[in-house]
């Protein structure tokens, strides 16, 4: 589990394809302070487990599923990428509950200055992923924790807003319309948008069995 904090940019030393399947070899350092085999690191919001690491970087493993459904099967060596890592227990919650589990990728279609912050208009590549993303709410992006300025539905975008901050100390200073990030959407609404849709599709009222041990196993809450 993340917060969606960027701890620090990361540069890709190299990449080993074989077929949808990859090993990155990421140069880092604060993130190595504590590293160790087997740790999850946040790769531009993608969960990933330390393969192997020194000499001031580490390998992850890609593997095809998340190949095919985040913006890693496009990353070239000398990209810079955002990275956390995993959230210590009794550490403080700054931004959201991120799982790094992407759900899809996006398109910037618009980037422009307001005041002292650089807006960001998004286009998710499946426009069902607005169903998802509430105005004021959470979202991730590039596994930044960021809040939602607007949703225009009918146009299948939405707006976030970027502090001077955030802009420096992420690869979105680098990010410009037409580019590609991913997106994950709140896990708590998709929590509640998964079990209201089988409570709308499932027995009539007087043959529901509530809320039970059993019902939460079924859902993935236990």
């Amino acid at each position: 589990m993340f917060t969606g904090l960027i701890e620090e940019m990361g540069v890709l030393r190299s990449v080993q394809r074989q077929g949808e399947a990859m090993i990155l070899v990421i140069a880092a350092s604060k993130v190595l302070s504590d590293v160790k085999l087997g740790d999850s690191i946040s790769v531009n919001g993608v969960c990933l487990t330390v393969v192997e690491f020194g000499g001031g970087a580490f390998s992850v493993d890609v593997m095809p599923e998340t190949y095919r459904h985040t913006t890693l099967n496009a990353i070239k060596p000398g990209s810079f990428v955002n990275l956390e890592r995993a959230m210590m227990a009794g550490g403080r919650y700054g931004g959201h509950i991120v799982q790094g589990h992407v759900d899809g990728t996006g398109a910037i279609r618009g980037r422009y200055t307001e005041a002292n912050a650089v807006v960001f208009e998004i286009e998710p590549r499946d426009p069902g992923m607005l169903r998802h993303v509430v105005k004021q709410g959470s979202v991730t992006l590039d596994g930044i924790s960021l809040t939602v300025v607007s949703v225009d539905r009918d146009g299948g975008r939405f707006t976030v807003s970027i502090i001077p901050h955030t802009l420096r100390e992420t690869v979105l200073q680098h990010k410009h319309p037409g580019e590609s990030l991913n997106i994950e959407c709140d896990i708590l609404g998709k929590y509640v948008d998964h079990l209201l849709s089988m409570r709308e599709s499932g027995p009539p009222a007087g043959q529901r069995r509530g809320l039970t041990e059993s019902v939460l196993r079924d859902n993935g809450f236990m």
